[in-house]
């Protein structure tokens, strides 16, 4: 079912190379070796080249003196030949920052350092995914994610002294009790909930004006996870579901989700909206679904491009997802 779906992230050609995490000669050399590249980051946003259709990262050097001035190496893997690196510029701010877009559900804004060529800015990852090539974007991803999971996990969960990096980003250990950390991943289910020619669309609060979406939630400990798509969806509009089936799925590193895409049978449509979830429910029908998607709809803007919400109603509109 997957090659149904065109989304973000997926698909890429990077060999993760793990072997070599916790190799430090092998590392070094990697990082001395001239065809190697690092991505740098800031603010969680990527170094990349927009070309207008096309965005692509903006590697530089590992002795670029910017790479110099950024932190810790971690290594991304291996890709069309040579070391991928990635590391974030945490010295470093610039000029004219309006820091009220920061963090923003789509940060608009771009950042452009002195010592890198013109054409290459920092951008938010959201902004550029559907413009990356698939390798590139699942770089661009992985980094992302892991350097949240390190900025939110400095301290060890056991004993609560200060961790370490370790095994070129990929691990944190404390040296007070011996723990060692790994980055997690949060599985999240987002569901196709359909009862005859209708789909059942939400809206949380603070989104963008008109955007509607898939309803989605976090998988719970002990849960599976057509238990947790029938448990959120009834959650958050009463609505009940029966069958489910599993569709596909896409790393979502905001900040480092795993979407679990599925499709879900209710039972009936009566909707009773549970406010603290979402500010909006309701039941769209594919002559309405086409409408938004050709931007003719009054009220609702679809999912964004590239996320999978977007693919999978696009395969429910073309009638390739039942």
């Amino acid at each position: 079912m997957e090659h149904v779906f065109q989304m973000a992230f997926g698909g890429g050609d990077l060999d993760r190379a793990a072997a070599l995490r916790g190799d430090a000669a092998a590392l070094a050399a990697l990082v001395a070796d001239n065809g190697s590249a690092v991505l740098l980051f800031w603010r969680g946003k990527p170094l990349v080249i927009d070309g207008g259709d096309h965005v692509t990262l903006g590697f530089v050097r590992p002795d670029h003196p910017v790479a110099r001035e950024a932190g810790d190496l971690f290594f991304m893997g291996m890709a069309k030949g040579r070391a991928i690196f990635a590391a974030e510029l945490t010295g470093w701010e610039p000029e004219d920052v309006d820091f009220s877009t920061l963090g923003a559900f789509l940060d608009p804004s771009r950042q452009a350092h002195p010592d890198l060529p013109d054409d290459h800015v920092f951008a938010e990852l959201r902004a550029v995914m559907t413009r990356l090539d698939a390798t590139g974007a699942e770089i661009a991803a992985t980094a992302k994610a892991l350097f949240g999971w390190h900025t939110s996990h400095r301290f060890c969960s056991r004993c609560g002294a200060p961790s370490r990096l370790a095994q070129a980003g990929w691990q944190r250990n404390c040296d007070s009790c011996g723990g060692q950390h790994f980055p997690r991943t949060d599985p999240v289910v987002i569901m196709l909930v359909t009862h005859g020619n209708s789909v059942l669309l939400g809206r949380s609060p603070g989104w963008p004006e008109g955007m509607y979406s898939l309803l989605a939630g976090f998988v719970e400990p002990g849960e599976t996870i057509e238990a947790a798509v029938r448990r959120e969806v009834h959650e958050e509009t009463g609505v009940t579901v029966g069958s489910v089936d599993y569709l596909a799925s896409q790393p979502w590193p905001f900040p480092a989700s795993l979407m679990i895409g599925c499709s879900g049978r209710a039972e009936g449509r009566d909707i009773t909206l549970d406010p603290n979830e979402l500010e909006d429910a309701l039941w769209v029908t594919k002559e309405e679904l086409a409408m938004v998607f050709a931007d003719e709809h009054p009220v609702i803007r679809p999912a964004r491009r590239g996320a999978i919400a977007h693919a999978i109603l696009r395969g429910w509109l073309s009638g390739q997802v039942i």
